[in-house]
Parts: structure tokens; C-alpha cells; sequence
């Protein structure tokens, strides 16, 4: 099935594991396990085996969460980048911003100094109108 036009079974468990793994509830479980596995050193004389329940146990666990959390972060970047789109072509910004997320590199830096540029002169028009003094009409 393709993603954009069958059920998205990796997205939904994607995002259910993303919420359930940061709720707080979920945290103390995890040092729990911990806590409970340290106890449990002095009963298998900290062995190796012992060890290694806790390395593969994590690693596993680490290697599989970077791939769900990614999917989360994924989807909510586009989301709020759509959120963004449709704010800049409903409001007086230019339209040339819609979709910079897919520049390279380089033009995004290229971009952002502009941006940088133009809001420096912008600063500049704004201080000089502040420090001139202001001409006031005189009543006729």
C-alpha cells in the first residue's frame, strides 16, 4: 500500500508510542527496570550475562525508538511547515517562502542573510524615524 492512499499503520503505532513513551509514568517504569535490574546484581555475582540483559535490552529498545520517533517528527514538521504555508499565502508575506524547505543548504543560507540583511535596513529606517524629531503642525 502506499503511504498517501491506504491506512498508515506505521504512522498511527508510531504516534501512540511516541505519546506513551513521554508520559511520565512511562519514565518511572523505566527506572523501575533499572532499579530492579541493579538489585537483582548481587543474586547473579554481576555477571556477565547479567550485563548484558541491560545493554541489549537498551540498545534494542534505543535502536527501534529512533526509527518511531523520527516518523513522529517527521509528520509534525510537515504539519506546522503546511500551518506555516497556508499563514504566509493568506497574509501580506511573500509567497517566494512557500516550500524553502526544500532548498539545499546553501540557498537557505544564501536566504536567511538576505533576511538578515533586510531586516537590518528595516532596523535602520526604524531608529532614524525614532530619533528625528517630530514636526508638529502648529494650529491655524
Amino acid at each position: 500500500m502506499s503511504e498517501s492512499t491506504g491506512p498508515n499503520y506505521f504512522s498511527r503505532f508510531a504516534t501512540a508510542v511516541a505519546e506513551w513513551s513521554g508520559r511520565p509514568a512511562t519514565f518511572v517504569l523505566a527506572v523501575a527496570l533499572v532499579f530492579v535490574w541493579a538489585i537483582t546484581g548481587p543474586f547473579f555475582d554481576f555477571s556477565e550475562t547479567w550485563q548484558l540483559v541491560i545493554n541489549t535490552s537498551t540498545t534494542i529498545i534505543t535502536f527501534l525508538m529512533v526509527f518511531v520517533l523520527q516518523n513522529s517528527q517527521n509528520r509534525d514538521g510537515k504539519a506546522l511547515q503546511a500551518k506555516l504555508d497556508e499563514l504566509i499565502l493568506t497574509s501580506q508575506a511573500q509567497n517566494k517562502f512557500v516550500g524553502i524547505e526544500k532548498l539545499d543548504e546553501q540557498q537557505l543560507r544564501d536566504m536567511s542573510e538576505k533576511l538578515a540583511e533586510k531586516a537590518a535596513r528595516i532596523e535602520d529606517v526604524a531608529d532614524d524615524k525614532a530619533e528625528r524629531p517630530e514636526r508638529r503642525q502648529r494650529p491655524v
